[in-house]
């Protein structure tokens, strides 16, 4: 069943949503050579609580850190360990808060020093394929209509669409439906309402779509070992559009 939140619902996603921003925001000045995702683990972990918030994804299904990193071609749920970054490596940071009982999720990929012209160009058409997804949110709509103006987009720039993993609809609990897949349609799929509260988040490959999960049961890795980039916002669907609950 998918949900519609009350106004008073909302209020409390935006809280949980700004958290998520902020942390992101907290985070940017320590993502440099040399330190280790653990510590960025804990700085976020930290964070989170100093805002009477708990990480949403700390024990979620047994996952272990409170953060996800996932470092050049680990496409998500990296977990978070004593490996320090380098130079010229990308990392994607998924946060989650969880605010009085409503989560807030969002997704950023960042460079560690000076990148490739390649990672560049993964990063940035990566990110303008979420907001041209966000561009298709107003009630009437519908779920398809995103999936596809970002496939749309992926395709035109010659970038592979992760197509098993989709972003997903946010509330009291972290995953809710409907799922929004990074394809499809036009006009297919469930409507969009005034008050649905969704996370779009499109994980685009450098070289092939396809992925692998390693023996950690967690970490995704595109399967030719190409960089991946992944950017997501949390956003609800308002009477003429949508609202970023997880502005950085």
């Amino acid at each position: 069943m998918i949900n519609i939140k009350t106004s008073h619902e909302i209020e409390l996603m935006r809280v949980a949503g700004s958290i998520v921003g902020e942390t992101h925001k907290y985070l940017i000045p320590f993502i440099k050579p040399g330190i280790t995702t653990k510590e960025l683990d804990k700085l976020a972990y930290d964070f989170i609580i100093s805002k009477q918030a708990i990480p949403s994804f700390k024990g979620y299904d047994g996952y272990p850190g409170s953060i996800c990193t996932s470092i050049n071609d680990e496409v998500v749920h990296g977990i978070p360990s004593m490996r320090k970054l380098k130079e010229g490596d990308i990392i994607s940071i998924d946060i989650g808060a969880c605010y009085k009982g409503y989560h807030g999720d969002s997704a950023w990929t960042y460079k560690v020093g000076h990148i490739s012209k390649e990672k560049e160009y993964l990063m940035k058409h990566t990110e303008t394929s979420l907001f041209e997804g966000l561009k298709q949110i107003r009630p009437g709509a519908r779920i398809g209509d995103i999936g596809n103006a970002i496939e749309t987009y992926a395709n035109k720039h010659k970038l592979g669409v992760v197509k098993e993993l989709v972003g997903h609809g946010v509330g009291t609990n972290l995953h809710e439906m409907p799922d929004v897949p990074n394809y499809g349609k036009k006009n297919t799929g469930p409507l969009l309402k005034e008050g649905m509260v969704i996370a779009v988040e499109p994980m685009l490959n450098l070289g092939t779509a396809d992925i692998y999960i390693l023996d950690d049961d967690w970490t995704i890795i595109t399967a030719d070992n190409k960089p991946s980039a992944h950017f997501e916002h949390t956003v609800v669907v308002t009477k003429d559009g949508y609202e970023i609950l997880t502005k950085r």
